[in-house]
């Protein structure tokens, strides 16, 4: 297999030069690191888990460019860590009937033509389309039927949503609809929002019917960052903090003064060293398994492949904390592109 993915690469002019990668990722205004993203030896002696010898992937196609434009990614509560292969068909899911209720609408366009863009990195208000994800989360309701979705970029959690065709049907009208820059809680429903109280959420792909390696390499990358997080003095939590604040539905003032709350938390939140760590459903290029996704405060998502567990210190002390991309492992992300900043961190 590797022969035809390597005359597929040679045909499609892919580019597998990390030096090349790099830099084109950087004229596209992407902080990146120069650092290495292997920080152990090979073979290993720093007791990393190792992925079992089966465990191979694509390293000869170009990886960059297999994240597809969203504007918005819903992970919805499920609290179990595989599903149904297809999770947007399975009968009476939350995840199937937000896909049949969701439509498209056009929005304007606000690409800089002054940056270079490069595939699979791309502006949430540059998309309409939505990435609908299982989460292993468990719903914070005390009514099994309600759910309980997160939402990204804008890093917000929903409670009350019904598992039904009304409850999507409210949910695309009131949280999803393209139109709408920010999510700042849906007055006149039974929904409570929160702002996410972390200071990243970072999931794995453990669609194990899907594919056996993510089953394989999520747990193993759980306990990786949960290990190296935590020595750096790090709070790393695995279900989700039930929130006591009002909910957004409550905020006393305008939407303007509640627009300038939503902000300053997420500012705070940034520096409060505080991860959120979940399983998710089938986010596609599973043959560069492990997948993660890192979401911070600001609506930046970067989308990293082909990790393991011996890459997990590095992306800790360059991404999570540093605010800088490893382009070997990049396969895309939201809002990567931040002409004038110096981190992804930068407002």
């Amino acid at each position: 297999m590797s022969g035809l993915r390597k005359l597929k690469a040679w045909a499609l002019k892919h580019e597998l030069n990390a030096d090349n990668i790099s830099a084109r990722i950087s004229a596209s205004a992407v902080p990146v690191s120069s650092e290495a993203c292997r920080t152990c030896s090979d073979p290993c002696e720093d007791g990393h888990g190792e992925y079992p010898s089966r465990f191979t992937v694509d390293m000869e196609t170009q990886m960059l460019g297999s994240v597809r434009p969203f504007n918005r990614q819903v992970l919805i509560s499920t609290g179990t860590t595989d599903w149904a292969r297809e999770i947007t068909s399975t009968s009476g899911s939350l995840a199937a009937h937000v896909s049949g209720a969701y439509h498209k609408t056009a929005v304007p366009s606000s690409a800089r033509s002054d940056v270079p863009t490069v595939p699979g990195i791309f502006n949430a208000s540059e998309s309409s389309g939505i990435s609908i994800l299982n989460g292993s989360h468990a719903s914070v309701s005390d009514d099994h039927g309600l759910e309980t979705v997160l939402i990204f970029p804008d890093f917000v959690m929903i409670a009350g949503v019904p598992s039904s065709p009304q409850g999507a049907k409210l949910l695309c009208e009131t949280a999803l609809d393209p139109r709408t820059p920010r999510i700042l809680g849906s007055n006149g429903t039974t929904f409570h929002t929160w702002v996410l109280p972390y200071s990243c959420v970072i999931t794995f792909c453990s669609h194990k019917r899907r594919d056996n390696r993510c089953g394989i390499s999520a747990p193993k990358l759980e306990s990786a960052f949960t290990d190296a997080l935590n020595r750096r003095g790090w709070t790393v939590d695995t279900q989700l903090e039930h929130n006591i604040d009002p909910s957004l539905e409550k905020f006393p003032g305008t939407d303007e003064e509640k627009d300038a709350h939503v902000t300053d938390t997420l500012k705070t939140l940034q520096s409060a060293k505080k991860a959120l760590i979940l399983y998710n459903s089938h986010m596609g290029g599973h043959r560069y398994a492990g997948n993660c996704i890192i979401h911070i405060p600001n609506g930046t998502s970067v989308w990293y492949g082909r990790l393991t567990p011996h890459e997990v210190e590095a992306v800790v002390t360059n991404t999570i904390e540093g605010g800088l991309i490893l382009p070997p492992l990049l396969r895309g992300g939201v809002n990567l592109s931040k002409p004038g900043c110096k981190t992804l961190h930068d407002w």
